[in-house]
């Protein structure tokens, strides 16, 4: 029989519709539930490519027996992450407050104020390496709910406690100037990997938004040493196993110093970030590398995420069938020589091996390898080493796929949208350029439809239940800007404003600082307010990002002073923990560049404009068109010279003598 989960459009909780378990999704109802039982909630978060919420899934979840006494003792609620990013914030905050550590499964129990008393994430179906049982933990938590049940009252009311202390101040702090960015810089230094690249040890994830700050901050200062970094670990990532070597698009990241294994989900936001940087890469060094990868990615983003409706899909499982009627993580990707030889025959298999770096011992688990590039490919047969991997990705595609997690989230199609109309502007490739058209206007029909405020998720063309956060908008506004700049259509550059005055409006506290929900969004136990970047940029600085864009665009001066504000934080935080605030140094060398405004009169896709886009100054603006201004504030009284396309470079909307050039224009942006 179906759980309540029948009902919701989330795949991760669709998983788990059949469950013996009685879930409740998050609500109001399942609160006043437990209370009415006077019952604790137990609360599992999770998201459907996560490979231990499988596996606890598998163990305890789908136990009858636990499940019969979990139903009789608890409210369990069931939360996807990736829906309820607020939810999800603030209890594992509390989580790792508690244990010094965080992931996923989180497993927590509440009150029925949604106090949380105790926490875990994964729990073992028996007592295993020092860690009690589920069952252990159902059975403690039973005990003292209805034998201390004073005590459980004070643990949770402290915690909440704790927990509302925590408010940030960082705004209006002063504005991050050469001191911060170059302190960042040296601590960047120190914690890069020498020897394998990519910054501090094991697991290493992908440095996208630290990458984006050293290009930028090497633009602007021209600092070798911070290109050096960048390039040297955007090889070490696209040369090791957490790329996929025969269809391109990253796995999430690498469990090892060296970049050798992945963990093998793949992630929209992931690849939407790394996609970027590798064109971004390109333009600053002409890499062909970086425009292999950069397109590759592109494509694996369109090819296999990419929904009916128009947008992108949040994932792709880490597990998948492996052959003998079990699901095994890593199962799609992983090659045996046995494997090699029979997909491509005796010699061509000895070749592969070593062009990827399978070996009879292994890479990863039970003898089976996860291809590399370990050799540069100078040193082989581009057309043989083409033909092999066009033929193992063929004897791939027999093997059963991993699960999609199909639900569009709004960030994580906006981050997507910038990279493709970047990537499609950069390579000729205006196929990419429409499949970033698609998105938007799915975003604007489905996730903004009637409403005027941002939908988190959709499924199937259905707007889902859960209000937008703020790096909804922040995610969502980079992207129209993006494209704006691409396509020339002023209606994006218009829905971004929108966008953005919303938050201001709702997101925006006193003192510039800025919180993950909206001022009129379910009140939770605690407003979350977090403004360092993890796998994708925090809200706080992809606001700041593009309020400061929309204001070079517009020259609003309410909008710039929002983004400065907001970067309080950064001159708080920049020198101390770099690697966690990327995104937000990125937009502090923008706007300690300016950043410069960019208007080319002229047609749209022509020399000029292409000049303008492929410029390197830090965060510069571009728009263009022949229409005299009526879309774009900066093309407003700057005409055509003598008929031909003519660009104006500004900043703060005073602009240098206008060139009808390309090649003066490069210089003037860098290029």
């Amino acid at each position: 029989m179906s759980n309540r989960l029948a009902q919701v459009t989330s795949p991760y909780l669709l998983q788990h519709a059949d469950n013996p378990v009685d879930w409740w999704p998050w609500s109001p109802e399942a609160f006043e539930e437990a209370r009415r039982r006077s019952v604790p909630v137990l609360l599992s978060v999770g998201y459907a490519s996560c490979h231990w919420c499988h596996v606890m899934a598998h163990e305890s979840f789908e136990d009858p027996e636990l499940a019969t006494y979990l139903n009789a003792h608890f409210v369990p609620v069931k939360v996807d992450r990736e829906e309820r990013p607020d939810v999800d914030a603030v209890y594992m905050e509390a989580v790792q407050a508690a244990t010094g550590q965080g992931g996923w499964p989180m497993t927590v129990f509440l009150t029925a104020d949604a106090e949380p008393f105790y926490f875990g994430t994964y729990f073992p179906p028996e007592p295993r390496h020092g860690m009690p049982s589920f069952r252990q933990i159902l059975e403690g938590v039973v005990a003292a709910w209805t034998e201390r049940p004073d005590e459980v009252a004070e643990v949770a009311g402290r915690i909440v406690h704790d927990l509302a202390g925590r408010s940030l101040a960082h705004g209006g702090e002063g504005l991050p100037g050469e001191q911060e960015l170059s302190q960042a810089l040296l601590g960047l230094t120190r914690d890069y990997d020498e020897k394998y690249a990519g910054f501090g040890g094991a697991p290493k994830f992908p440095p996208s938004m630290t990458i984006e700050f050293l290009l930028r901050h090497h633009a602007r200062t021209g600092a070798e040493g911070a290109l050096q970094m960048a390039a040297d670990t955007c090889e070490a990532m696209a040369r090791g196993g957490m790329y996929d070597q025969l269809a391109g698009g990253f796995a999430r990241y690498s469990v090892d110093r060296e970049w050798v294994v992945p963990h093998f989900e793949k992630m929209l936001y992931d690849n939407a970030l790394l996609c970027r940087v590798y064109a971004h890469l390109w333009r600053a060094t002409g890499s062909g590398l970086a425009r292999r990868v950069a397109l590759e990615t592109a494509d694996f983003i369109v090819g296999e995420l990419r929904t009916a409706e128009g947008g992108f899909a949040s994932a792709l499982d880490a597990d998948s069938e492996d052959g003998g009627g079990s699901h095994a993580e890593g199962a799609f990707y992983v090659w045996t020589p046995a494997q090699l030889r029979e997909a491509l025959g005796e010699q061509d298999a000895t070749f592969a091996a070593e062009y990827f770096g399978v070996t009879e011992a292994g890479t990863f688990e039970e003898g089976a390898s996860v291809l590399q590039l370990p050799r540069t490919d100078d040193a082989v047969d581009p057309d043989r080493a083409a033909d092999v991997r066009a033929r193992l990705l063929a004897a791939r595609e027999e093997r059963a796929r991993p699960g999609r997690d199909d639900k569009v989230v709004a960030a994580w199609n906006g981050l997507a949208i910038a990279a493709l109309a970047e990537t499609g502007a950069y390579f000729d490739r205006p196929d990419l350029i429409e499949r970033a058209t698609e998105a938007a206007d799915l975003l604007v029909r489905v996730h903004m439809g009637d409403n005027a405020r941002l939908s988190r998720t959709s499924r199937d063309g259905r707007a889902g239940d859960n209000a937008g956060v703020l790096e909804d908008y922040g995610d969502v506004a980079e992207g129209f800007l993006a494209l704006a700049a691409v396509t020339g259509e002023g209606v994006w550059l218009e829905f971004a404003g929108f966008l953005l005055d919303i938050v201001l409006q709702h997101f925006t506290g006193e003192g510039g600082q800025l919180y993950d929900t909206a001022d009129d969004a379910e009140q939770l136990i605690r407003r979350p307010q977090d403004p360092t970047d993890s796998a994708t940029p925090a809200g706080w600085t992809a606001a700041a990002g593009a309020l400061l864009s929309y204001a070079a665009h517009t020259g609003s001066e309410a909008h710039r002073g929002a983004a400065e504000s907001a970067l309080g934080v950064v001159k708080a935080l920049g020198p101390r923990v770099p690697r966690f605030i990327g995104w937000g140094l990125a937009v502090a060398e923008a706007l300690l560049d300016g950043p410069r405004e960019v208007a080319v009169a002229g047609p749209v896709g022509g020399g000029l404009h292409r000049t303008a886009l492929l410029g390197r100054a830090p965060g510069a603006v571009v728009a263009a068109g022949e229409t005299g201004g009526a879309e774009f504030p900066l093309l407003v009284d700057r005409p055509m010279v003598g008929g031909a396309p003519t660009a104006y470079v500004c900043r703060h909307f005073v602009c240098d003598a206008p060139t009808t050039d390309a090649g003066e224009l490069a210089r003037k942006l860098g290029g």
